[in-house]
């Protein structure tokens, strides 16, 4: 997936303008913009991006959602592309896959809490690795994401965060693809096979 940064929102300190944008605002701008169809846009750090969809990328997607259906039934509470504001300044993300806490309800404003994701993974592309490993894990671990799991089709690798403690990540494994990942004793309690993921 190959982000095209539209647009760079500058976010002074000092300016009274910067107060005043918030993500709804951002996003109900974007509405009125003509996004190409098929691309996804986000926000983060109050940096707009699109990325265009990939073959490769739904197909990994969807086989994760299948192992997550799989190990939870077809009624789990799974999201993709949808959008969640997570902590710092200006993070609108629409995550690849998200598996939300069983009850999980919306807010008043209509939005998940990002409280309630208890799994993330985002299939990555050389244009986002740097939003991927950079602010969104942070984001992740701020919001305590128990499993964060970053998938990377042009290496052949998936890199699992687990333990979140104080906005970081305490624990990091890499996994090639064709290896299980095991993530039996986490919040969704399963064995994720890689042998089915396409490389880019």
């Amino acid at each position: 997936m190959t982000v095209v940064e539209t647009d760079r929102i500058a976010m002074a300190d000092e300016s009274d303008e910067s107060d005043k944008l918030t993500l709804d605002s951002l996003f109900e701008s974007l509405e009125a913009m003509p996004v190409p169809e098929g691309y996804k846009v986000e926000i983060v750090g109050g940096t707009i991006t699109m990325s265009p969809q990939r073959d490769t990328h739904w197909t990994i997607i969807r086989r994760i959602v299948r192992a997550l259906e799989d190990r939870f039934g077809m009624d789990v509470a799974v999201l993709s592309d949808v959008r969640i504001d997570f902590p710092g300044h200006l993070n609108g993300f629409a995550p690849d896959v998200v598996k939300l806490a069983d009850g999980a309800k919306k807010d008043a404003s209509g939005r998940w809490n990002p409280s309630d994701a208890r799994f993330i993974a985002e299939v990555l592309s050389r244009s986002t690795a740097v939003n991927d490993h950079g602010p969104k894990k942070t984001a992740y671990a701020t919001a305590s994401v128990p499993v964060y799991l970053i998938v990377d089709p042009y290496v052949r690798r998936c890199h699992v965060y687990t333990e979140p403690k104080d906005g970081e990540y305490t624990v990091d494994r890499t996994v090639k693809f064709g290896q299980e990942i095991d993530l039996t004793g986490t919040d969704i309690d399963l064995v994720l096979k890689t042998d089915g993921f396409p490389r880019d």
